[in-house]
Parts: structure tokens; sequence; C-alpha cells
């Protein structure tokens, strides 16, 4: 056991997985040498190889591509996209080969590749470094698309993604990477995929978020239950496919129900929790849902950034408002 930050626990889960299967194979621009942008891959070009370890031109549909082949040759590769915001590129290679080979060869054929990213906003760079996009590779049947929010969840969610037959986009918060440390077990032990798991048991409302957003939702929760309020924390942690039983069990218990993410509101993966929680639990819905999310624009300059992401505060208001409801 060891305290890691999740981009410590992300490196944790490479290493392991390399050292398990050689198979895997990491590949990126400056994953090798450099050790990456945020240091994800940091050491394991010395320790496994440059051909365990590729660096890559910089080409992220040629990233996604070579994945793509490799998974199909019988390889595990992990690819790195160095932010969300430059994943456009490989979108033809993800959503036209990767999420089909399976259907398209009759089984025959699976991929079994990982595209990490990190997204989110966090660092404080310019528009393209502060995507929140995870509601379109949702919206792609084939993929499965993970979202950790705490170096345990990194650690054991990377390793079932690189274990998974099938193509797993997954996506790093960068905003919580170094935010703090947890105790990680580095014993290859996997989390279950499409699982969304119980950050916080509560009583009045349900609290549902992924990502770095779990971190308002619990600063929330602890605002809420000085007031004596009690909220129940989701972390949906697999957005696609989407584990709507623990959210549903979670509404039926509470009543209420606040969903929170730092993509903009229209489109986001918030509304289709939403209309599931609407077409399956609006018998017991005692208030109605409640969206906090950023708002319908381009990712603003670092000086705003701020302002544009959702708040606990406005997480906690939100919270107060479904709660008073009559």
């Amino acid at each position: 056991m060891a305290e890691l930050t999740l981009i410590e626990a992300v490196r944790a889960a490479l290493a392991r997985a390399l050292e398990d299967d050689p198979s895997v194979v990491v590949l990126g621009e400056d994953v090798g040498l450099d050790g990456g942008v945020f240091r994800a891959t940091d050491g394991l070009w010395q320790r496994f190889g440059e051909r365990r370890v590729r660096d890559t031109p910089l080409s992220e549909a040629a990233i996604a591509g070579v994945a793509v082949g490799l998974a199909a040759q019988g390889f595990r590769p992990v690819a790195e996209i160095q932010f969300q915001g430059f994943i456009h590129p490989a979108l033809d290679q993800i959503a036209n080969h990767a999420a089909r080979l399976r259907n398209r060869t009759r089984g025959r054929l699976t991929c079994p590749m990982v595209l990490r990213a990190p997204y989110g906003a966090g660092v404080h760079a310019p528009e393209h470094h502060s995507e929140s996009i995870e509601a379109v590779f949702a919206h792609i049947p084939g993929l499965r698309v993970v979202i950790p929010s705490s170096p345990a969840r990194a650690y054991g969610l990377l390793l079932a993604a690189i274990r998974d037959p099938d193509p797993v986009v997954f996506f790093e918060p960068k905003r919580l990477y170094r935010a703090g440390k947890e105790t990680v077990t580095d014993d290859g032990t996997a989390l279950p995929l499409d699982t969304a798991f119980v950050a916080r048991e509560g009583r009045d409302l349900t609290l549902v978020g992924w990502g770095a957003a779990l971190k308002e939702c619990r600063e929330a929760a602890e605002t809420l239950a000085g007031e004596g309020v009690e909220a129940e924390i989701v972390d949906v942690a697999t957005l696609k496919p989407y584990d709507a039983e623990t959210v549903l069990g979670s509404v039926r218990r509470t009543g209420r129900c606040v969903i929170a993410h730092e993509a903009p509101r229209t489109g986001g993966f918030g509304a289709e929790i939403a209309a599931r929680v609407a077409e399956d639990a609006l018998d017991v819905l005692r208030a109605p849902i409640r969206r906090v999310t950023a708002p319908d624009t381009i990712p603003p300059l670092p000086r705003l950034e701020h302002l544009y992401l959702p708040s606990a505060g406005q997480i906690a208001q939100a919270a107060r408002e479904v709660v008073a409801w009559r």
C-alpha cells in the first residue's frame, strides 16, 4: 500500500499492466523519454524499453489508428492523447473503426485498446486544454467511457479498462491529478467497469457526479450536513454503459436528485441521467431534478476559469431548493 496522487495511481496501473501482460504497449506524444506532459508515464520508457513505451508523431489520428491496428493484431495498446481538446482528429478512428470492429467482423476480431486523455479544467490554460466532451463519446455505441474520481478509482478502473476486450475511452480529470493522495494497493486488483459507486450515504437527496465534480459534490455535502441535510453521493465512474440501477436505487431512497458536471449544460451526460430518472423513478420524486453544470460556452481563458466551473456553493444551493420543494 502507498499514498498516491491520481497521476501516480495512473502510472502505477500502467506499470502493473506492462509488467503482467507482454501484449500491453503504451504509445503517444512524449510518453517515452519525457514521461508525458503530466508525467503519467515517467520512468516507464527506462523500465520497459522503447518497444513497449513508444513516442509517436504529433498526429492524434495516427495515434488512434495505430492503436486500432495493434489491438486487431493481438496487442493491448494504451494510447495517450495529450489533452481531450486535441482528440477530435482521432474521432474518425475511434467511432468508425475501434467502436465497430467487433460488430463489423461478427466477433472474429475485437479491439482491446484504451485511449487515455486528460480532460476538464484545472491547469489555467487556453480553451483547447479545458474540454469536457465526454457526452460525445458516450453517444457512440461500442465504446466504454470511464472517468475516475480518485487515485484508487484511477488505479482499479484503468487496469480493468486495459484488460477489457473492447475499446475503452479513459478520461482523467487533470484538476485531480495532484489534488490529494489516497491509499492505493498496487496488487493488480481491478475495479468493476459499468458500475457506479455510492461515495457517501445519505437520506435527503442524491447528488450525482463523476470525475472532478465529485470534489465539489463532497464539499457541498459537508456544507449541507452542517445544516441538517444528509446528501447521498453517487460516483457514476462509467458513463457508458451507464449503471442506471445504482442511481435509481439511490433516488428511490431519497426522492430527490441533483446532477453536477463541468461539461456544458445542453446535451451533457447529466441530461441522460435526468431522463432515465424521470422515465423510471418519477413516482418517487419529491421535487424536480436539478442540473448544476458549466454554461454553454467555449471554455474561457484562464482568468475566468473559476467562474466557468460549477462550484460547491451552486451544488449546495440546488440541493437546498430541491429539499425545500413542496
